[in-house]
């Protein structure tokens, strides 16, 4: 009966946490779905839209670095509620911004709270994929992709109808609180008292022989107990002294860094394929506008794909040969596309990228929130701040490349970056591996 209750709290933990990735991927959907409209509304040119769009982004990194830490302090679920329904209220101001000022401040504020919800959201997924004993997290990354094309179909069908900008936010905002008031009741304790849940999921190690992958035991790691509140080190046992304390929260440190570097990388090629996809297939391959649509269009549909399998592929293959693969299929699949030079092998190339890159970033947050379960936010906030830099200084790096030596060979760049995810695939090791 009591694994039962278990069981049950674990998957209502898991739809509370996938409502949050609803949400999430819905408001940023419609936002971006809806940026043509507000700079049209208050007659902005392109660099005063960038500036707007940069005061969004400074906004998450300032959610992430510095509020996404209080998941740690107060338990993920704690800060995902209050996060999320603050994600719905202040979808709304840039919709009723009167200037540039008004705007950048409104975006400011409701990217604060969205670097804040993706902090919180992810610590809390990791905590349930913990809890659930199995890789689960690409699930997640892939209901936050199902919700992003939600949101843009849903600004599609507002801006066709005439509504306003205002309007169509409201609406998604009241939507976004909604999900957030079903899944307060569903989410996991802050602290779960899961004693016997594993402390660690990870996959079968990828240099394990098909016959030991076979047995249950031998295709996972054990499971990490958290000991009882009453357990205490026997007293011949002394604590570690402060360097060598010291030594281990360096490695941490860095190993967090590089796992973030990770990130960058993948996100890099992500904001390849949304700013320069279409750009590329159009003025280099010499197709229509329409045609152009269809690259980012395969790349976000095999990037869904992807994460929706992206599961059962953890479960057999384990993190590492995972990412090993999916680098190189990433790498291979955009490169040789480029060297093709035709639109249907860009349509293609661009396709095999996001499913290459599709199940990378999931992989590594499991490894930045599993190397220290109680600082899983801090981890989090450190290995997001620094790969969303690639989100954002990965297209400017290669338009400005594309100046110097033409947009094809610059798109070589998420090529080169997804060869060094896939070498460097060894860092995603669990912690209890050798």
């Amino acid at each position: 009966m009591e694994l039962t209750l278990v069981d049950r709290s674990v998957r209502r933990g898991r739809v509370a946490a996938s409502l949050a990735f609803l949400g999430f991927g819905t408001a940023l959907g419609v936002w971006t779905a809806r940026i043509p409209a507000v700079k049209s509304n208050l007659g902005l040119g392109d660099g005063r839209l960038g500036v707007a769009l940069l005061a969004f982004a400074a906004g998450c990194i300032a959610g992430m670095v510095v509020i996404g830490r209080l998941s740690d302090r107060f338990g993920s679920g704690r800060v995902l509620v209050p996060a999320m329904v603050l994600e719905g209220v202040l979808l709304v101001p840039p919709g009723f911004a009167g200037g540039l000022t008004a705007l950048c401040a409104a975006l400011f504020l409701f990217g604060a709270t969205h670097g804040t919800l993706n902090i919180a959201m992810n610590a809390h997924a990791i905590e349930v994929q913990r809890a659930a004993g199995r890789p689960i997290m690409s699930s997640f990354h892939a209901v936050y992709s199902v919700g992003g094309f939600l949101g843009a179909m849903i600004g599609s069908l507002f801006a066709r109808s005439g509504a306003g900008v205002g309007l169509t936010l409201l609406a998604v905002g009241a939507g976004v609180v909604a999900l957030a008031v079903w899944s307060a009741s569903w989410l996991l304790p802050s602290r779960p008292a899961f004693s016997a849940a594993p402390a660690s999921v990870s996959a079968p190690n990828s240099s394990s022989s098909p016959a030991a992958s076979s047995s249950s035991a031998a295709s996972a790691e054990p499971a990490a107990v958290s000991p009882p509140a009453s357990f205490s080190p026997p007293a011949s046992s002394s604590p570690p002294g402060p360097s060598s304390s010291a030594r281990a929260g360096g490695r941490r440190s860095l190993r967090l860094m590089f796992l973030g570097v990770l990130v960058l990388c993948t996100l890099v090629g992500e904001g390849a394929a949304a700013d320069w996809s279409a750009v590329y297939l159009r003025d280099n391959l010499g197709t229509s506008a329409g045609v152009a649509a269809y690259g980012y269009a395969a790349f976000a549909v095999m990037m869904t794909a992807g994460r929706v399998f992206g599961d059962r592929l953890t479960r057999t293959l384990g993190p590492v040969l995972l990412v090993r693969v999916s680098g190189l299929l990433a790498a291979v699949g955009l490169g040789v596309a480029l060297l093709v030079n035709q639109p249907l092998a860009g349509v293609v190339g661009f396709g095999l990228l996001g499913a290459g890159l599709s199940c990378i970033a999931p992989q590594v947050f499991t490894a930045a929130g599993d190397q220290d379960p109680e600082r899983a936010g801090r981890a989090l906030s450190t290995v997001v701040s620094i790969g969303y830099l690639g989100f954002l200084l990965g297209p400017v790096l290669i338009g400005a490349a594309a100046t110097v030596v033409t947009l094809p060979v610059a798109l070589g760049i998420p090529v080169l970056l997804a060869v060094f995810v896939a070498a460097s695939a060894p860092a995603l090791r669990p912690r209890d591996q050798p």
